[in-house]
């Protein structure tokens, strides 16, 4: 498909057959679906040139960085546009808050996606101007022995929302069919019943009144690369780089063939994933709080501050589930 491009840098999204992708499974057709064995992680070789102590990051590896992964953006977004809308945002988000205070709501917003895909960034900007006593987020650390011995969804049901609470996870029960399936964490048995249970805890919540949202941040190979480089030479951020982070730079496709697959079990028409493209982190911010106040009535909503959904950066299409 021929490619065009606006004065911001936009080119046309190259379209991907939908037969590469797994229709997804409808969650009545889940509990019964064999899920494919963990396996032993595999190795994805690194490009030519690159290194995680080398003080400079290889210039192909820059100059790929942003359109890496089908990423439909030539440039980021202007930072006084971002702020703008930011902050027009975040207004609507305390207009949210006050009507999920009042109805006494329950909001449950999950961010999931590849390591350095600027999970914690957009939770920040969510979350910036909120009453931090009735808007949480969540980052659990690995299970305790006492955790490992429960039902597994059970220490993450501890965190759910109660009346008049936004909840925000950074990661969640999904950890088993990402990293723990990738890195060999959980055996294959207790991947399938991850996988076929799910959907049966996701619609409980649902049905109990929680409004819910699930979203995968997608990145490319180059960008992973270019903040994984970022966090090991900047001292601010030094700590944002795990060993597990570091095991994930050989591990590409592996993530890629577990995140098919929990699309495929784990997308349903109760309990849907919203997947954005963030190698741009500025329109991943706005999209992900846009999505929420578009989906949500409340008093005073500004549709015309709020904003149209980018259908190029968000989406649920076998486009954006095909990594």
């Amino acid at each position: 498909m021929a490619k065009s491009k606006d004065g911001n840098g936009k080119k046309s999204a190259q379209s991907k057959s939908s037969a590469a992708v797994p229709a997804p499974t409808p969650a009545t057709a889940v509990s019964n679906a064999p899920a494919q064995a963990a396996g032993s992680p595999t190795s994805t070789p690194l490009p030519k040139g690159f290194s995680l102590d080398a003080p400079e990051l290889p210039k192909a590896i820059d100059d790929a960085s942003m359109r890496s992964g089908g990423y439909p953006y030539d440039k980021r977004m202007k930072r006084e546009a971002f702020e703008e809308q930011l902050q027009k945002l975040q207004i609507e988000l305390v207009k949210l808050q006050m009507h999920v205070l009042k109805a006494r709501e329950r909001i449950l917003i999950l961010f999931e996606g590849r390591d350095g895909a600027g999970k914690g960034s957009c939770i920040k900007a969510f979350a910036e101007h909120l009453n931090p006593r009735y808007a949480r987020t969540v980052a659990l650390t690995k299970p305790t022995e006492t955790e490992r011995g429960q039902l597994y969804f059970q220490r993450y049901a501890a965190h759910l929302p109660t009346a008049g609470e936004i909840v925000l996870f950074d990661r969640s029960w999904y950890n088993r069919a990402g990293v723990e399936r990738v890195m060999g964490f959980c055996t294959p048995d207790q991947l399938a019943t991850f996988l076929r249970e799910a959907p049966e805890f996701e619609g409980l919540l649902v049905r109990d009144g929680i409004r819910f949202f699930k979203f995968y941040l997608s990145i490319g190979r180059e960008m992973q690369l270019k903040r994984f480089h970022e966090r090991r030479h900047d001292p601010l951020k030094q700590w944002k780089l795990s060993d597990v982070d570091i095991a994930a730079l050989n591990k590409y496709d592996d993530y890629s063939h577990a995140q098919l697959e929990m699309f495929r079990f784990t997308h349903t028409t109760i309990a849907p994933w919203l997947v954005v493209r963030a190698n741009d982190q500025r329109r991943a911010r706005l999209e992900t709080i846009r999505a929420v106040l578009l989906a949500l009535d409340y008093e005073g909503r500004d549709l015309d501050a709020i904003g149209k959904a980018d259908p190029l950066i968000a989406g649920a299409g076998p486009e954006f589930f095909t990594p």
